[in-house]
C-alpha cells in the first residue's frame, strides 16, 4: 500500500468529518478507510486523529499533515491533469464557492449554461456568503464580489459590478429625497449584512474620500433579494447589486438616489490559487464564464 493512497484517504475522513461519512462519499468501506490511516499514522510515528466512540478530531500534528498533505494531493492531481489535458482530455470535478447573492440572480444562468455545455466536467457548487479560504478548504476556485483586496490569489475580472441606493417612490415622499449620503442617517434603511461594511454604509466624496454613514431601521438580513422585497415593501432605503434591481429601476417600482456617491471599481473575479498546473478544467471554466459575461453584460450591470 503506498503512501499517497494512505494520504488520500486520511484527507478524505477529515474533509467529510468522519469514517462513516467518508465511506460513503468515495464508495469504500469504513473498516478499508480506518486501515489506511492507521497505517499512515503507525508510517509517520505520530497520532493525527483522536478518536471517540461518537467523533474524532484533529490532533495538532494532524492539522499541520492535513494542510500540508492536501497542497501535494492537489499539485499532484493537477500535475496528472495537466499530461490529461494535453491529450485533449478535459474532464472531472470543478470544486466551486460562490455567493449565494450571484447564484440566485439571473448571472447564476452562467454555471447552469457551463454545464449544459461541458458534460464531462460536474460543477461541484457551494454557495456561501463568507470569504473562503481556498487552499485550506480544497476550492479549486472562487467567484467573488468585490472590490478585491491584494492576495496570493490569482483574479480574473469576469464583468464590473455596481450598487444602487435605492427606494420606492413612495418611500422618498413620506421621508423625502437625500441628496447627501449623510441625510441617510435621520431616515429608515434596510441592511444587506452581506456587505462588509454592516450598517455603516461607505460612499465616495467629490475627491475621493470616503464617507462612511451610520444608517439603522427595520431590517438586516444577509439577502439582496430580502432586502428587495423590503425596499418594495416601502420600509425604507436599501442599496442592493444593480443586477438584483435592473428592473425595479426600469419599471420605476425603485428610483435609485445619489448616484454620484457611489463608490466605482467593484468587480465579479474568478479567484484562484497560484499553481504550478493549473488544470484546463478550471482554465476551461474560466473562459467560458468570461466569454459568457461579454455576451450577456446587462446581467452584471
Amino acid at each position: 500500500m503506498d503512501t499517497l493512497t494512505r494520504m488520500r484517504a486520511f484527507i478524505d475522513v477529515v474533509e467529510a468529518e468522519g469514517f462513516s461519512a467518508a465511506a460513503r462519499k468515495i464508495g469504500r468501506s469504513k473498516a478499508l478507510l480506518s486501515k489506511y490511516v492507521r497505517e499512515l499514522e503507525d508510517e509517520l510515528g505520530a497520532l493525527l486523529l483522536n478518536r471517540t466512540t461518537r467523533q474524532f478530531s484533529l490532533t495538532g500534528a494532524g492539522h499541520a499533515y492535513y494542510k500540508r498533505a492536501s497542497e501535494i494531493v492537489r499539485e499532484i492531481d493537477s500535475l496528472q491533469e495537466a499530461v490529461r489535458d494535453s491529450a485533449g482530455d478535459v474532464k472531472g470535478r470543478i470544486r466551486l464557492t460562490a455567493p449565494r447573492s450571484f447564484a440566485d440572480a439571473q448571472i447564476g444562468q452562467s454555471l447552469i449554461d457551463f454545464a449544459r455545455d461541458h458534460p464531462d466536467i460536474v460543477l461541484d457548487i457551494h454557495l456561501d456568503d463568507r470569504f473562503v479560504d481556498l487552499v485550506e478548504e480544497g476550492y479549486d476556485l472562487a467567484i467573488r464580489i468585490a472590490r478585491l483586496e491584494n492576495s496570493s490569489l490569482i483574479a480574473r475580472k469576469l464583468a464590473d459590478f455596481s450598487v444602487r441606493a435605492c427606494a420606492t417612490p413612495e418611500t422618498i415622499a413620506r421621508y423625502g429625497r437625500p441628496e447627501k449620503p449623510q441625510d441617510l442617517a435621520g431616515k429608515p434603511c434596510i441592511t444587506d449584512t452581506n456587505g462588509r461594511w454592516l450598517t455603516n454604509w461607505p460612499f465616495q466624496g467629490p475627491d475621493g474620500e470616503t464617507i462612511a454613514v451610520s444608517v439603522s431601521g427595520p431590517i438586516e438580513v444577509n439577502s439582496p433579494r430580502v432586502a428587495r422585497a423590503a425596499c418594495l415593501s416601502h420600509l425604507g432605503f436599501a442599496i442592493i447589486p444593480e443586477f438584483a434591481i435592473a428592473h425595479d429601476l426600469a419599471e420605476g417600482k425603485l428610483v435609485s438616489v445619489l448616484d454620484a456617491w457611489i463608490p466605482q471599481g467593484s468587480g465579479i473575479f474568478a479567484v484562484y490559487p497560484h499553481r504550478r498546473y493549473l488544470p484546463a478544467k478550471v482554465r476551461v471554466f474560466v473562459d467560458y464564464l468570461a466569454a459568457w459575461f461579454k455576451k450577456n453584460q446587462t446581467g452584471a450591470r
